[in-house]
């Protein structure tokens, strides 16, 4: 399947970088202190903000202590993360100012994350802190597009989530889905990870054309 871009737009965790261990040590462990349910957490916090999720049970006092305590937590495994498979060589072969990543964790977190994975950190991003309303809304999406200077509908998505999916698709993008995790949405294509993923660069046109591999969705 070949798609074009005039930019990329990767999610973080679970399309560059492998923190699923990580994230659920960190919530269990925050379930425990604050007496949580960790399994009613679990079904709400993939793909959101961790504050999103924290003031649906607790206090908006008691949520913004949650979220420190929950970063302090991720922070000191994140050096344990690794990159995706293929993540790596398909954002080298992207230039500067083609892609960018949008991650609903914290810069601090997110740039842990990134240290230990050895991903390269574009010069704009979009974390936690840059939106009002994170994933599903399409808010963090968009801002990416505007950082980059390019039209949603211009831009391709790489996301592993369904409110990923949801936040993408309402911002105007293409969006794959990276993962098996199920959507609620409709994506162009599904792929395994970004092995399946070839790109390369037209200077003539600035324009990315995309590879999809046997992608296991809708050609």
């Amino acid at each position: 399947m070949k798609l074009q871009a005039a930019a990329i737009l990767f999610d973080n965790d679970g399309v560059l970088v492998d923190s699923h261990q990580q994230v659920e040590r960190a919530w269990r462990q925050l379930a425990a202190e604050y007496r949580l349910d960790y399994d009613k957490l679990a079904t709400e916090l993939v793909g959101a903000r961790a504050v999103d999720t924290l003031e649906r049970h607790l206090s908006p006092t008691g949520a913004a202590q949650a979220v420190v305590r929950l970063e302090e937590l991720e922070v000191e495994l994140a050096a344990s993360v690794r990159p995706m498979a293929g993540a790596l060589d398909l954002i080298g072969r992207l230039p500067a100012l083609s892609w960018t990543i949008v991650t609903s964790a914290s810069l601090r977190l997110a740039t842990a994350r990134w240290a230990a994975a050895g991903i390269p950190i574009p010069a704009r991003i979009v974390t936690a802190e840059d939106v009002s309303r994170g994933k599903p809304d399409p808010g963090p999406f968009l801002e990416a597009a505007r950082l980059l200077e390019v039209d949603p509908n211009r831009c391709l998505v790489f996301e592993d989530s369904s409110p990923g999916g949801v936040a993408a698709t309402a911002a105007g993008t293409r969006v794959v889905a990276v993962g098996s995790q199920p959507w609620t949405t409709q994506p162009e294509a599904r792929i395994g990870d970004l092995t399946q993923v070839t790109a390369t660069y037209d200077t003539t046109v600035r324009v990315i054309n995309v590879q999809l591999a046997f992608p296991q969705g809708p050609s």
